[in-house]
């Protein structure tokens, strides 16, 4: 598992496709969210874990990356292979990279 700052996952999405997981719930996702990104709240990654692929590279998001890093040491647990976490969220992202993106 990686931890990634916004300016790294920045450089990183450059010569990368990775699936952006979101595991915000609905409401925050209506404030601010990436456009390619997949939306499944924390809540239901257990139920829906055997629909990731475990080889795939995925970059799980969350508000301040503390909700996406539980995520990701699951993931990591369950043996995925490319597992990364956005440090400090999109929150952090918002206020580094993309001034658009509301903050909440």
């Amino acid at each position: 598992m990686q931890d990634l700052t916004p300016i790294e996952l920045q450089s990183h999405l450059k010569n990368h496709s990775p699936l952006l997981l979101d595991v915000r719930e609905q409401w925050e996702w209506d404030k601010c969210h990436f456009d390619e990104a997949k939306l499944m709240p924390m809540g239901q990654i257990m139920a829906n874990v055997d629909s990731f692929d475990k080889a795939a590279e995925v970059v799980i998001i969350c508000h301040h990356g503390i909700r996406s890093m539980q995520v990701a040491r699951y993931f990591d647990m369950l043996g995925f292979e490319n597992v990364i976490n956005l440090k400090g969220g999109i929150d952090a992202w918002a206020k580094t990279i993309d001034d658009s993106m509301a903050l909440y």
